[in-house]
């Protein structure tokens, strides 16, 4: 989970001060001095982590802190404020041209992701946006990256263009013709990357900047390289000129510190940020957002977010009435499940959660069991899964069979959707509606 050894070191810090009530100025010095370890540790750079101290310790013993009513949260407040400016203070966007298309320029390394998040993040443009984007195939130099465009465009519905092995500058030309033409308003160029920089990828990409006018140069840096990722925005910022970036694998990584370190070591704004495999794994960057999740303190406005593009109100509307009447089908229990698992993973999930995630720490929900509940039901025809009271022993068995698990398995499900049956039932009053519609978040096997 992003941020995780962080967030676990400085709240055992904030622990100690709130346990200390009143505070002197040397426990804010020990405490800044236990931060700076952490900041360390979690591969932010040298620099960033000096400075960073220094400002939250000149205005804590500088101020009216110490005699404050509650100095320990005075000091959280501080470093949550200092955390979030140290990574760019508001949310930055891509800037959209006034007239169409809007050009958006992916460079980086090889190995970042580059081509798969490109395709990323133009699926959130059309899904979120209602925009036209169009995917640019410049990298024709990587095997097989044209058709990996191709299959990742195609899995989002988003339009790829590509000339196989031409010339990157004429394809880039190509396509912008073409977007005009076509009415595309979001123009993403793939291009090539390297293993490492040199002077004739720089070159080209030069020549692809000066022919198409990107509005947007975007860097894709791999969130788990570290300060290597912040060494390689800067290199590219130097020889390009860079707009913003796009840090991928921020979920595997539990340090952080090129998160921290990029927008204070290069000035460039982190705008979207990838957060798993999936194809809509993927978030607009907040810094305030990101600073409540380090210091333990939640998420919330990104779980609403996940939770309303999970959300559908259509079947929420029918989901109330069939509460109402006290007849909930098994097809109701597999919606719900779906629903959650496209909120994301239940740590992350808890983790937006203000104060849940340091107790659910550990906490694991068991996939497998939730996949073979998933398994259970489809394995039933759609009137078993509407009428559960169909299920004797014999479509048991079937049912069993087709999952490949057995009858034992099949009756804890039921057993457990019997029980649910009954608490709804039991379940009346004014409450009644707003639950319904914010869905039920059934147990699982």
């Amino acid at each position: 989970m992003a941020f995780e050894g962080l967030s676990e070191k400085l709240n055992n810090v904030f622990k100690k001060l709130s346990s200390r009530g009143r505070l002197k100025e040397s426990d804010v010095k020990e405490a800044m001095r236990e931060v700076r370890l952490a900041l360390l540790e979690a591969d932010v750079n040298f620099k960033v982590v000096k400075d960073f101290v220094a400002r939250v310790t000149e205005k804590a013993v500088g101020g009216d802190i110490l005699e404050s009513l509650s100095p320990a949260q005075q000091v959280i407040k501080l470093v949550n404020d200092e955390l979030t400016a140290l990574m760019g203070g508001a949310q930055s966007k891509i800037r959209l041209a006034n007239n169409p298309p809007t050009v958006i320029m992916f460079v980086g390394l090889q190995g970042a992701g580059k081509t798969t998040n490109i395709a990323k993040l133009a699926g959130w443009y059309k899904k979120r946006e209602n925009r036209r984007p169009l995917l640019v195939a410049c990298d024709v130099y990587r095997p097989a990256a044209i058709d990996q465009l191709k299959v990742v465009g195609e899995k989002l519905g988003v339009p790829v263009y590509e000339e196989g092995a031409g010339d990157p500058v004429e394809i880039a030309r190509n396509a912008l013709a073409h977007a005009k033409a076509h009415g595309n308003d979001l123009l993403f160029l793939d291009t090539a990357g390297r293993l490492h920089i040199d002077e004739a990828l720089m070159d080209e990409l030069k020549r692809i900047k000066s022919t198409v006018k990107p509005h947007e140069i975007m860097l894709v840096v791999d969130g788990m390289t570290g300060q290597d990722a912040v060494n390689a925005a800067s290199a590219f910022d130097e020889a390009l000129g860079l707009d913003s970036v796009f840090m991928t694998k921020l979920d595997g990584d539990s340090r952080g510190g090129a998160a921290l370190s990029i927008r204070a070591v290069t000035g460039k704004p982190i705008k979207f940020v990838g957060m798993g495999e999936k194809l809509d794994a993927i978030e607009p960057f907040h810094p305030d957002r990101m600073a409540s999740r380090i210091l333990g303190m939640g998420d919330v406005m990104t779980l609403v977010e996940k939770a309303e593009q999970a959300f559908d109100e259509k079947k929420a509307v029918e989901l109330e009435k069939r509460m109402r009447a006290g007849r909930l089908t098994l097809t109701d229990f597999y919606d719900q499940m779906v629903q959650m698992k496209n909120m994301g993973g239940f740590e992350e999930i808890a983790g937006m959660i203000p104060g849940m995630g340091g107790q659910l720490k550990g906490l694991k929900v068991d996939e497998r069991q939730m996949a073979r509940t998933e398994a259970i039901i489809l394995s039933m025809t759609q009137r078993e899964r509407d009428h559960p009271d169909l299920l004797n022993y014999s479509r048991k068995k079937r049912v069993a069979a087709g999952c490949g698990l057995k009858i034992e398995d099949v009756n804890r499900l039921i057993k457990q959707f019997d029980q649910m049956q009954k608490l709804m039932k039991q379940m009346t009053g004014p409450n009644m509606k707003k639950m319904g519609r914010k869905g039920l978040g059934f147990p699982f096997q």
